[in-house]
């Protein structure tokens, strides 16, 4: 027996449902997140819960610093809130974006990436720190090499991804990748960069580690890449300077030069304990502690919140990863996969080696601690390649195509019989 609907009467208004009720800006809220998965929303809050730290430590770390440059304890934080307010709304569209789009912004991406890391060689480049990566742009700087990480992630899935005629050419998939990243990684080695260079580098192998390509391959390239590396460190006396205090321990005359930055972030990091010494209390960033707010703001966060507050970080970005190896594992498409996995050993891999350097694990290298550092280009080309990755976590598994491990004769029988399927 069926049930009938009753006929409205004129006049009579339709019953509300709760969606019908709620505001319009609720409703389309609700929309844009109904269908999102599980990782989608561990990505994004962990990316989120980083930022928001981020902000605190940097008000923190920089307020000292910029009451005596800006006459004001805000002047950091308030840029730093700028770049997040810009970032996290780009982080949000690009997550809205398809895979096809990604694939299509492959080859202008890296054009522009490679183009904006050349304008440091122009009137518009300065030097900082010793190394020339920057551009001014009047009230703004920025830092063209974190483009041109993502932009060599996803030109290297493009690449290694797309259809062949005879997919056994590997010179048709790895001399796009082997020119881009030399061109990309060189252009950041000669402005002096080496830390943005080792993190480039890592990022490559990283994408040709989950793209499937042997160990003993690129145990090889990156045994002639790393002998490259360890000339270029030589070749300046600054870095063979720290290189040599780090492996030898500082003498008396390298106290006021090269062992000041590391000697004063290790003190900061043993004066915070266990509890540490309470958010804003920090004695380093009173101009003891270069680059408080950057480089080493995770020495600032070991003092004020201790040793919890800094293995809460590490365990922030051990989530962060774990986000990451889900949405590898919940994607079938290898494009997705390998952007995903080049985003996670860029940001990760980052982390680690600035928190290394801050223990004194590694020799000074100048990178800043992702998503919490002060810097603008970083944190909106972090969070611009982690919106990439919650593109692909936004399909949920069960509706994704099975594209690994077939033949191009299988995929073609696949889609046949799926078009068959749909016909009336």
């Amino acid at each position: 027996m069926t049930s009938q609907s009753t006929p409205r009467r004129p006049g009579q208004q339709a019953p509300q449902t709760p969606e019908s009720s709620a505001p319009v800006a609720l409703v389309a809220v609700r929309r844009i997140f109904a269908t999102e998965t599980p990782n989608f929303f561990l990505l994004l809050g962990t990316t989120i819960f980083l930022v928001i730290f981020g902000l605190v430590m940097v008000l923190s770390s920089s307020s000292i610093e910029s009451k005596l440059a800006n006459d004001s304890f805000f002047t950091a934080f308030l840029k730093q809130g700028l770049y997040a307010v810009v970032a996290i709304p780009l982080m949000l569209l690009a997550s809205r974006m398809p895979i096809a789009f990604w694939k299509r912004m492959a080859r202008p991406a890296i054009i522009i990436g490679v183009g904006l890391q050349l304008l440091v060689f122009s009137p518009l480049g300065y030097d900082y720190g010793g190394n020339r990566n920057w551009i001014n742009l009047g009230a703004f700087s920025a830092q063209p090499s974190e483009v041109v990480k993502i932009a060599l992630i996803v030109w290297i899935a493009f690449v290694l991804t797309r259809e062949v005629d005879d997919p056994t050419d590997w010179k048709r998939r790895f001399i796009p990748v082997g020119v881009a990243s030399i061109v990309a990684i060189g252009f950041v080695l000669v402005g002096k960069d080496l830390g943005t260079a080792i993190v480039m580098g890592i990022t490559v192998f990283g994408c040709l580690y989950f793209a499937g390509v042997k160990l003993r391959y690129l145990a090889a390239v990156g045994v002639m890449v790393a002998a490259v590396g360890m000339m270029f460190a030589f070749a300046s006396s600054s870095r063979s300077d720290r290189i040599n205090a780090w492996l030898y321990g500082c003498t008396a005359d390298d106290y006021m030069n090269i062992c000041w930055q590391p000697m004063h972030g290790t003190w900061a990091l043993a004066a915070g304990g266990v509890f540490g010494v309470g958010l804003g209390n920090s004695k380093a960033k009173w101009s003891w502690l270069p680059e408080a707010d950057n480089d080493y703001i995770f020495a600032i966060i070991g003092e004020e919140l201790g040793l919890i507050g800094a293995v809460v970080v590490l365990i922030l970005f051990v989530v962060l990863a774990i986000a990451f190896i889900r949405v590898i594992r919940a994607n079938t498409d290898p494009f997705a996969r390998i952007v995903t996995a080049g985003v996670m050993v860029w940001i990760i891999g980052q982390a680690l080696i600035n928190i290394a350097v801050v223990l004194g694990l590694l020799p000074v290298l100048g990178v800043p601690l992702p998503l919490i550092s002060a810097g603008g280009s970083a944190l909106i080309a972090s969070l611009l390649a982690i919106g990439v990755v919650l593109s692909f976590a936004r399909k949920p598994a069960a509706f994704a195509t099975p594209v690994l491990d077939l033949s191009p004769a299988e995929r073609s029988r696949l889609a046949a019989s799926s078009r068959l399927r749909t016909r009336p």
